[in-house]
This record gives structure tokens, sequence and C-alpha cells, in this order.
């Protein structure tokens, strides 16, 4: 029984198991046959030792485990291990054992390709030599059920007798009585009768044949066998597919005709379609980047500069590969959102060095001067840019594992990007720089003591900055109410929090659920019903059924044990159809709504790091009684009393019964019935009696050994009517028999130790998850849980905590270390201050753009941008404030307000061309468009957008607030504490309040 499973099995398990290094949870999963104990480590730590701590532990506690169980079967799984195809072999009509044959075959030819782990095969049923013994015919013999089972085992069994000395040599004897087929098994003597040896043969029909089907597999409409095909790790998947492709198309033509070899859930050209549209955008925004910095300095500077994109991705590219990274969708966008930045560095010399040059320098002397008055303002900048994606880099847990390539990625490209800068740019503008025309321009405006005479855009920001130096202490009065009133905006009208911005499907999977003690057949009846509604939608190029128990399918201790079957459905090409994703899971969702007997579940395929549901509430204690009554009555406030949400479940055991049989001792022993003669009888009514395996010419597996009575005697009924030998003669099994029918407890999980049951749900299309947990927690905080039980949210609800929480830590270290960098260059508190301010004004732009587009915040997508955001932005305040200092140490008789108007009129241009070059590359993905220059396609919505919008929308939003602000805000800031101190001044003097200040 399953209470047996748990304290036989699973607890002596989790006590070794809990004395690991690394474990982070110990889950276990009781059930009547069995215990599965899955023990998660942490993301870090080496999986080998991993794996050979598990063993070690396992051998210590089966030293607890009684003495009939099975040896303990092992096994690593990762999301590496997630298939990369199905290949479902069918065809109408076609016999099982050929497709048997064909999958065999198959999986042999896929599993010695060098990038393949496993093809594991889906839906065959396993083979079978059966004996069905005739119970009349036992009956009429006088032979016990027991003296046939003993027979069968003792002459199927290997004996070796040892060694005989024949004076001549030595000799090994045996004794060969194993089993090879089925004519050995015919031809077993049972006993001796005057009419001669009575063989297996005169009582049983035996043949080979396959087990009872207890789950079942349709492709395309059609009875099939799948192979889950699982690449190795850190495999190319486009490769690997496409050696697949190649044994699959040598096969096909060697294959009977009417067998169909079909791709199911192919993912290598979804990922190819991914990679190559992102590069796509990534050659668009290159364009947009060349276009801005050519308009800007010119065409030769304008090389300069665009040739710090190729040399800063070459060095990327080779960092990436000494790492072993592959070229995954999260390093092009990682390339994507490090092509805006990586140029910052090569525009400051080159804009400095261009207008040395429109001011009489050569090239040469132009450039030297730009390294000697750039070189610090540039590592300062790119070092400040480091240190805000630097913490992101040590991200634990699964959502650190799915985002570390993004952080890796940009540090590589920032490094070389610095190096070029630096070194490359310098030496490159010396051979071929020369000062564009609007340096030229903007250089005859000057003055003889080094003024800029402003013009055109310049002279209305020039005003503008006139003004503000003027009232530096309104303007930061303004800052402060505009950043609380953005908050409270946001906090009262946005739409809430995600923990990972979903994306539009190509792929969807059906899950259906029922409970009652259903057949297998019945089981398939009830998945074919609900795949015929599908087929009614359409919008498919695929479709996998696939029915029986939720550990048939492969679920784990988070599946609901009323799991009957899937159906994955793989949508036509976008391209092809009306309707976008979303819209077509609803169509299906409508479909399938309303199913006698049943429930069905649309379940998007999950893009982001996995997590399961996004509402999980998991109810653990000491006594399941008081854990199910629990969850159904949260099921049920979450069923009637809310709205908002669907596909509500939960894990409790499903109601149902099992048979369990009461032996009247006595009585079966008055009638000379022993309790093994019993037990034998009712195993040949079930799934007969196992008698050992063999190994068929034919096949590369063992194949079971089993006796037991025809279909027609075996079944709960037959036990009224069964007889069994015994030395009395044939005796009835209900004389001393009786059945009694009990609730069934299906399975027991246990968490860390704890019995716990999970009450699951998922929001409405266009519901936010995190506004109905604030529901479901405030009910909770009025109606608790019983005493014994206790209540936490799980799933994304926990994963966008840890995450919120990381998030908060690394972009507090990174305001940490990039405070610790920013006094070292400027030796001032207050300057520092003045840069990180410029981080709460692009936090403002993001809420701001999400306001505006009504978008959700994204815990993942928008925090990272936030924190990326904040190492961007201070660049151009180090910019602004270095030129600041530049110019008062340089020009000591010009007064505080004309250097801070110079300081922003001569640094306008490369703020701008920064700010520009890192939003115009990311701002097609911010406006839900992609342009892929590659492929000459333009596409509003699809999933490359809806994959990363939140990003770029956070770095584009808040960019341009906060250095529209900043160009304003921070030379203010510069004049303010000469402002206050003229303000206390006169208010100590008893004269009006005077904060202006007279600027010649």
């Amino acid at each position: 029984r399953e209470r047996d499973r748990e304290r036989l099995l699973a607890k002596p398990t989790e006590i070794e198991l809990k004395s690991l290094d690394g474990i982070t949870q110990i889950s276990s999963f009781s059930s009547e046959n069995a215990a599965t104990i899955i023990t998660e480590f942490d993301i870090s730590f080496e999986s080998k030792t991993a794996l050979s701590d598990v063993r070690e532990a396992v051998n210590r506690a089966k030293a607890r485990f009684p003495a009939n169980t099975e040896e303990p079967l092992m096994q690593e799984v990762s999301a590496a291990g997630l298939p990369v195809v199905q290949i479902a072999i069918g065809g109408q009509g076609v016999p099982e054992r050929v497709l048997l044959r064909v999958a065999e075959q198959l999986q042999r030819e896929i599993e010695i390709l060098p990038q393949i782990l496993e093809a594991v095969m889906v839906g065959n049923r396993e083979e079978l030599l059966e004996a069905e013994i005739d119970p009349g015919k036992l009956e009429t013999y006088g032979i016990p059920n027991s003296a046939i089972v003993s027979t069968v085992m003792n002459n199927n069994r290997l004996i070796p007798a040892g060694q005989v000395d024949t004076g001549q040599g030595s000799f090994s004897v045996k004794v060969p009585g194993l089993i090879e087929n089925a004519e050995d098994l015919f031809n077993l003597p049972l006993a001796s009768t005057d009419l001669g040896v009575l063989t297996v043969a005169d009582i049983a029909k035996v043949r080979r044949t396959f087990k009872d089907a207890t789950r079942y597999s349709y492709s395309n409409g059609s009875a099939s066998i799948s192979l889950n095909v699982n690449k190795r790790k850190g495999a190319n998947l486009v490769e690997s597919m496409e050696q697949i492709d190649a044994v699959v198309e040598r096969i096909r033509p060697t294959l009977p005709p009417s067998v169909t070899l079909s791709y199911i859930n192919n993912t290598a050209p979804l990922v190819l379609e991914q990679n190559l549209g992102l590069q796509g955008n990534m050659a668009t925004a290159m364009v947009l980047v060349l276009i801005v910095v050519i308009a800007s300095v010119g065409v030769r500077s304008g090389l300069i500069v665009t040739l710090a994109v190729p040399f800063s991705f070459f060095f990327a590219f080779i960092i990436i590969s000494l790492l072993g990274f592959t070229y995954n969708f999260m390093v092009i966008f990682g390339l994507l959102l490090g092509l805006g930045m990586l140029i910052d560095g090569a525009i400051v010399m080159v804009e400095y060095a261009d207008r040395k040059m429109a001011e009489g320098l050569n090239s040469l002397e132009a450039y030297r001067a730009a390294v000697d008055r750039m070189f610090w303002p540039i590592m300062a900048s790119t070092a400040t840019t480091l240190a805000a994606f630097l913490p992101i880099m040590f991200w634990p847990g699964v959502s650190g594992q799915f985002m570390s390539y993004l952080p890796i990625t940009v540090f590589a490209v920032l490094i070389g990007s610095l190096f070029y800068a630096l070194l490359f740019a310098p030496t490159i503008g010396a051979l071929i720089g020369q000062g564009s025309a609007a340096a030229k321009a903007f250089a005859k405006g000057g003055n003889d003591d080094g003024r800029v005479v402003a013009t055109g855009i310049t002279r209305l920001y020039e005003k503008s900055l006139k003004v503000a130096v003027k009232l530096p202490i309104t303007v930061f009065l303004l800052s402060i109410v505009t950043l609380v009133t953005i908050v409270w905006a946001y906090g009262r009208y946005g739409k809430g929090v995600e923990f990972f911005t979903g994306v539009e499907p190509s792929q969807t999977q059906i899950q259906v659920f029922a409970r009652g003690n259903y057949s297998p057949a019945e089981l398939r009846d009830v998945m074919l019903s609900v795949q015929e509604r599908i087929y009614e939608v359409g919008y498919f190029k695929g479709i996998v059924m696939q029915s029986g128990t939720g550990q048939q399918l492969g679920g784990d201790q988070q599946t609901a044990p009323d799991l009957i079957g899937y159906i994955f459905v793989e949508m036509v090409d976008r391209r092809e159809r009306e309707l976008d994703g979303f819209e077509v899971e609803n169509r299906y969702r409508q479909a399938i709504a309303n199913l006698p007997g049943a429930r069905a579940e649309v379940v998007s395929l999950e893009q982001g790091p996995p997590v399961g549901k996004e509402i999980q509430i998991e109810l653990s204690g000491e006594e399941l009684e008081p854990l199910f009554a629990e969850a159904a009555r949260i099921r049920n406030f979450l069923e009637n009393d809310m709205t908002g949400l669907i596909d509500i479940d939960d894990t409790a055991p499903v109601p149902g019964i099992e048979w369990e049989i009461e032996v009247d001792r006595a009585r079966a022993a008055m009638m000379g019935a022993s309790m093994a003669e019993i037990g034998t009888a009712i195993q040949l009514m079930t799934n007969g009696v196992f008698m050992g395996d063999y190994r068929p010419n034919d096949s590369e597996e063992e194949v079971d050994i089993r006796i037991r009575y025809p279909a027609e005697y075996r079944g709960i009924e037959q036990m009224d009517t069964i007889r069994i030998a015994t030395a009395n003669g044939p005796v009835p099994i209900s004389s001393f028999v009786t059945r009694v029918a009990k609730p069934a407890v299906s399975s027991i999980q246990r968490v860390d130790g704890a019995r716990v049951v999970y009450v699951r749900a998922n929001p409405a299309p266009g519901i936010v998850a995190s506004n109905k947990l604030i529901e479901i927690d405030a009910w909770l905080e009025e109606n608790p849980p019983q005493r014994g039980v206790t209540a936490v949210f799980r799933g994304a609800n926990e994963e966008q905590a840890n995450s919120a929480a990381f998030l908060g830590k690394a972009f507090s270290l990174a305001m940490a270390l990039m405070a610790i960098l920013l006094v070292t260059q400027f030796n001032s508190y207050y300057q520092a201050l003045i840069i990180l301010s410029s981080v709460l004004l692009s936090t403002a732009g993001v809420l701001l753009g999400l306001l505006t587009t009504g978008q959700t915040f994204s815990v993942i997508l928008t925090g990272i941008g936030i924190v990326a955001l904040s190492g961007i932005i201070v660049n151009n305040n180090i910019v602004l404030i270095d030129t600041f200092n530049y110019l008062k140490a340089k020009h000591g008789d010009w007064t505080l307000e004309e250097i801070i108007v110079q300081t922003g009129v001569q640094r306008l241009r490369p703020v701008f061309l920064t700010t520009f070059t890192t939003g115009f590359g990311l701002l097609p993905l911010a406006m839900h468009v992609s342009v892929d220059l590659i492929n000459a396609e333009i596409e509003v919505g699809g999933p490359i957008t809806s994959q990363w919008v939140s990003l770029a929308s956070a770095i584009v939003f808040g960019l341009s607030f906060a250095t529209i602000l900043t160009l304003i805000v921070t030379p203010a800031m510069l004049a303010l504490p000469d402002a206050a101190r003229k303000m206390l001044r006169m208010k100590a003097k008893h004269q009006p309040l005077e904060t202006s200040i007279a600027v010649s």
C-alpha cells in the first residue's frame, strides 16, 4: 500500500539524502508499486558528483528496505534532456509488430549519431511469452496451480554442475535448462499419467504476444510508436536535427508503403527561425547605428566608429567559444543588446578627436589628445556598465541558468569594445581621420577663449540649460515631484507584475483529466473524443495523442493524479493562418470545454524558465486527511468564489476504490488450501505469474515469461466461480475468500520530509497572476488553514519572489560598485551622487513606458533591463561631469554658470549619439516590429518581438527619458550647492529669498 511504500522506501531514502551537500529540495512520490524520490541540486553543483553522492546514499538506504524490494533505479534528469524532436512511426492498419521493428531500427541508427544522447521509445508494448492455462483441464488432471509455477521456474535455469576430472583433463559440466523459444515452454512436462507424460501443451496455449496495453499512442489519427530524441549537452541543435533527418531519409525508402514517419515537436526550425530573425534584427540595428554615426561625424569617422562592431563581436565570439557556449538565442540577444553600447567609447573618442581636427590639429595630434583627454572617462564609463552586469552573472537557480548567457555575452562585447576604443580606434583614426563638416561648423562658432557659440538645436538646448541653471532648486524639486508622480501613477494604474513575458505559441498541449476506475481502452476513447474536437478547429500540421495514467505518461510529483492523457499540437506556420497563436489556443480552449465526465486544459509550452502553473499553493502537514480537506476547501474557493482563473486542479489523490482480498485462513486450512495456492490463483486471474525471461534471437531485449488464465477466466467476478486444487479435491475459492471494496489512496507526496498537496491554477487570458495571488493571500489571511496545515505559494510566484529579491540585491550591488568607481574617478561624493541619481530617472522612465504602452512589469526581463540600464545611463553623466571638471580646471576665469552651460553645449552631440545608437538598435523590438534585413522581412508582433519586448522597452524608454532629463537635471544639480549657499546667506541676512543666478 501507499503508506507502506512511504514508510519503508521513501522515508529511509530521504534520511540518507538529507546528509548530502548541494541539495535544494527532496521530493518523494509514493504510489501502489513504487516510491519515486527526486533530489534537486543547486544549479551550480557538479552533476557527476551529485549522481555519485545520490548513488552512495541510496546504497546505504537499501539496508533498511524490505527483503523483496527490487534494485533501485537512478537516473539524472535535466532541462537539457528534453526531446529535440519526436519521430512518430505509424500507418493505418499496420501491424503493431511491424511498427515496433521499424522503431527499433530507427532507434539503433539514431543513437549511434555522435551528437545524440538517446532515443526513448514511447507508445510501444513490451513483448511477452504467454501461456494461457485452461483451469478446467487443471481440475480434470488434478494439477494444482502451484505445481505449474514451480515446474516452469525449475525448468528455466542454467545450472553450473561443477567440473569433472577425466584423467586426461579437467572439464566444466553444466546442465542447460533455459527456455529459448516458445517450443521449449510448450514441451515442458508437468506430470506422468497412465496415458503418458502431461506437458504444458496439453493444458495451455503458448504464444508470443505483447503485454496488456496500459497506454495508447496515436500520431495524426493512427496508432503509432514515437521516438523522443535527446541531444547531448552542448551539442548543436540544428546540426543534430540534420543528422537525424539524414538517418530518417535513408531508412524511409526501405519501409513498407503503409508505414509513415513524421516529425512532431521539431524544435530545430523554430530555433533556427528565431536565431536568423534575431540576426536580421541585429543587421538592421547595425545599419541604423551606422546611419546615425555617419550623419553625425562623417564617413571616415563613422567608419572608425562602426569598425568597433565587428572587432567587439569577434572578441566576444572568442570568449564565448572558450567558455563552451553554443551560439544560442540568448547569446544573439546579448550581442544585439551590446551593439548599441559597444560603440559608446569609440564615439566619445572619435567625436573629441573630430572636434580637435576641426580646430586645426592633424589626425595624429587630434587622436593623441583624445586618448590623453578621454582615456579615464571611457575607462570609467565602461567599468560602470560592467559593474551593472557583473552581479547578474551570479544569478542563482533556474532563472539564473536561463539568463546567464546574456550578461556574459554583454560582458565579453564591452571588454572588446574597451580595447578597440582605447587602442585600435586611435591608431586607425591617426591614419585615416579627417574632421567632419559638422565638427568644423561647430568649431567655427567658437570664441578665442574656448567658448562655443551654439547654433540650431544646440542653441535651443543652451537657452533651456540657462534657465535650468538659474533655477536649480526649482529643477531639483520638479525632478522629485516627477519621480514621485510616476511611481504613484504606476502603482495605481499599472497592469501589475508577471514572472516572464508570454510568447506567442507555435506549439501547444492539451491535457485531459478524468476521475474514476477507467480501463486503458476507456481512457483511449475519451482522448480520441477530445482529439476529434481539435480536428474540427484545425490550424495544426501535426498531432500526437497519448493516453494512460499520469505516471505512465512520464509525470512527476507535480502531475495531477487524474491526468489521463495529452494531445500535443504543432500549429501550422503563423504566416499560413489568419489567427495568432494565442487566438488558436483560445479556439482549442472553447472546443474542449464542457467535456462529459472529463475536463481539459490548454497548456502553452514555457518559453522562459520552467515554473509550471502561475498560481501554486503548497499545503504541507503530517496527516493526510486534513491536507485533503484543505485542498478541497481552497479549490472550492478558487472555482466558485473567484473570477479570472482557469485550469484549476489539485494533486490530492483521485477518489477511487481498490479490492482487498480477505482470506479466512482457518477455513482455508480446513479445506487443505494454502496461502501460496490462493495467491497463485488470484495472480492467474489478473496479470499472471512472472516465471522468468528469455532472449529470442530476433530481439535485443529480454522477453518476460508469464502464465495466466484465458481472458474469459480473468476478472474480479471470476473469484466467485474459480476452483483450486487441494488435497481434498477442487474447492471454489469463494469458500474462504471475500472481496471487500475499500477507498484507494493512489499516491502520497512529500517535500523535504513533509506530506504535501498542491492546489494550482492559471490566470485567464488578460489577467495578471500577481493580482490574483494578492486576492488569494488576503482570503487565506481571513480563512487560515486548520491547525497542522501550512500554506505557502510556490511555482511562478516563488521563482518571481526569488528573482525579484536577487535583482534587488544585484541592483544594490551594482550601485555600490558604481559608487566606488565614481568616487575614485571624481574624488567627490556629491558628483558621484548626481551620476547615480540618473538611475532613478531611468527607472522612472521605464515605469512611464510601461504605463504608456500598457505592458506588464516582467520580473525577469524588465528587471534585468533596469539593472542593465543603470550601467548604461551613467555613461552620459560621467562624460558631462568629467567635461565640467576639465573646463573648471582649465578656465578659472569663467563663472560657474558659464562652465556648466559650456559643458552641456560641448557634450550634447556625444550624449545624443550614445543614446541614439543604444536606443536605435532596440527600438524596432520595443515597438513590436521585427525588421529583418537579411531575410527581407518586416513583421509586426511575432515570437521574436514578443519574447524581448519587455527588455527592449525598458532600455529604450528608460534611456530616452533619463537622457532628456539628464541634460537638464545634471547641470542644474552642479549649480545646486552654490545656489543653496547663496539662499542660506540671504536668509541669514533676513533678505528676500532670491535664488536666481546672473548669467553673463
